[in-house]
């Protein structure tokens, strides 16, 4: 398999790399905006290390925007690497399409360990991936991001809401715990019940007939959510 390091910090860059193949990936490496997609686009690449922040152009200012453009054409997993452990920036990115963030300075055993965990979740959810879901009144294409509602409208989702959503219509009738539903959208670790729980009011809001009388999307008390017709 073959890892994209998108890294300006050369000794870090050399660093994720050597790392990289002694892990058994082949790995490629850019070191702004540009090069960059060019490596993207030049490589396919399996996998992608991002640096947040990143010298580019107006359009592509930063690593939330080169993860922005890649994910409009591909469902390539990618992995931020941040010093920005604020919640609102790791919300961001995960909003953005990243797959799973790694915050400044980790431990080449955490990073392997995170692009295993990011793989598997991948191949999972391609192996699982319909082109469409359906419960009465509800149609959602997941590659699209989309959601037809039963009076034809049609709401688009983020990538957040996407994962959410997704989890939720392959588990229809089943109750997942909140854990379960943290792990399948924002990788393990990496989101809160409170999160979740702010992610779940946002979904309902463009899928709920009545968000405040949830037909779909509702909680089981002390275990977590499930989606079924009421």
């Amino acid at each position: 398999m073959k890892i994209l390091v998108v890294e300006d910090d050369r000794v870090v860059a050399d660093l994720i790399t050597f790392t990289v193949r002694r892990a058994g990936y082949e790995a490629v490496m850019a070191n702004d905006a540009v090069s960059a997609l060019r490596r993207w686009q030049e490589d396919q690449p399996d996998l992608i290390l991002l640096d947040i922040n990143l010298p580019g152009t107006p359009e592509l200012k930063d690593g939330f925007a080169i993860c922005r453009y890649i994910r409009r054409e591909s469902d390539l997993p990618i992995l931020l690497l941040t010093v920005r452990g604020e919640e609102d920036d790791i919300v961001n990115g995960l909003e953005a399409g990243a797959d799973d963030y790694v915050l400044k300075p980790f431990s080449p055993r955490q990073l392997v360990a995170r692009i295993q965990a990011v793989l598997r979740r991948a191949n999972a959810r391609g192996s699982a991936r319909q082109a469409t879901f359906s419960v009465k009144g509800l149609d959602f294409n997941p590659k699209l991001r989309e959601v037809r509602l039963a009076n034809g409208d049609v709401a688009a989702l983020t990538s957040l809401e996407s994962r959410l959503l997704e989890a939720l219509m392959l588990n229809e009738g089943q109750v997942l715990t909140i854990d379960d539903l943290i792990s399948d959208t924002w990788g393990a670790g990496g989101g809160t019940s409170e999160m979740l729980r702010q992610l779940v009011r946002r979904l309902r809001a463009k899928v709920e007939p009545d968000p405040a009388n949830p037909r779909y999307i509702h909680n089981i008390p002390g275990l977590g959510y499930t989606l079924k017709i009421s």
